[in-house]
């Protein structure tokens, strides 16, 4: 084979829809792309495992592979359970060629996609003056994972929203529920909450419970198998393939 194979690593989950979605969006990257091929892989609860993908692939003559953890932010997964999965597959599979690919945020692909759940969930551009946004994430106990949260949030301010707050569904406060019952008290006409998470799951079904319970009047969809998605997982992939040092155009 004499291009690199793209292995998207999600981490899974006991929910059907969380893997429906992870395989619904690496459909749209092989649309995107056709004649790469692209491969998924689970952390835990789903098959296939990421070993399990990389022996095959090393079996029917891999050379090389650019894993690309289905991640928002660089965390506990990211930094450790990852590249640990990795280490000991290229000790197994010395004549395969694997790079961890960064994560895919923060990225302004993100933030569109955002966009585009509001805006199917009914928000318009004229809307955002008097509407609150509650940026939900699924939370982490990483610093640097919460400060890009943070970010974005400060990003997205300036887009045209009275107010955006950060909420989070673990690991620490505030919860959804508590932001948007805050922004009602600070007398904002409507509340939106976005679910920064890509798939559906236990977190983000808390996500939308916590929406709901304080009277949200707006809850987008989770990121999902969106276009603009699609396309940050290929530059993601195209970054890792660049040696260090060198620009995408050489």
């Amino acid at each position: 084979m004499t291009h690199p194979t793209l292995l998207v690593i999600a981490h899974g989950s006991r929910d059907p829809r969380h893997a429906a979605t992870v395989h619904a969006l690496t459909e749209r990257v092989r649309a995107e792309r056709p004649g790469l091929r692209v491969e998924t892989a689970f952390l835990e609860f789903n098959a296939p495992s990421v070993p399990r993908v990389l022996e095959r692939l090393a079996a029917q003559g891999a050379d090389e592979v650019v894993a690309l953890p289905l991640l928002l932010t660089r965390a506990f997964h990211a930094k450790t359970d990852i590249p640990s999965v990795l280490r000991e597959a290229r000790a197994r599979l010395p004549r395969l060629r694997i790079r961890q690919a960064e994560v895919l945020g923060p990225s302004p692909l993100l933030n569109a996609t955002l966009g585009r759940r509001l805006r199917e969930a009914g928000v318009r551009p004229g809307d955002l003056p008097r509407t609150g946004l509650v940026l939900a994430s699924a939370g982490s106990s990483d610093p640097e994972a919460i400060a890009v949260i943070a970010e974005i949030a400060r990003e997205l301010r300036h887009t045209g929203w009275c107010a955006v707050r950060p909420a989070f569904a673990s690991a620490l406060l505030p919860r959804t529920e508590d932001v948007v019952r805050e922004l009602r008290a600070e007398g904002v006409d409507r509340v939106a909450v976005a679910p920064y998470v890509i798939a559906p799951g236990r977190l983000p079904d808390r996500i939308a419970a916590g929406a709901e319970a304080a009277g949200a009047d707006v809850l987008a969809d989770v990121l999902g198998p969106a276009p603009e998605l699609a396309r940050l997982l290929l530059n993601r992939f195209d970054e890792a393939r660049v040696p260090v040092g060198a620009s995408l155009s050489a």
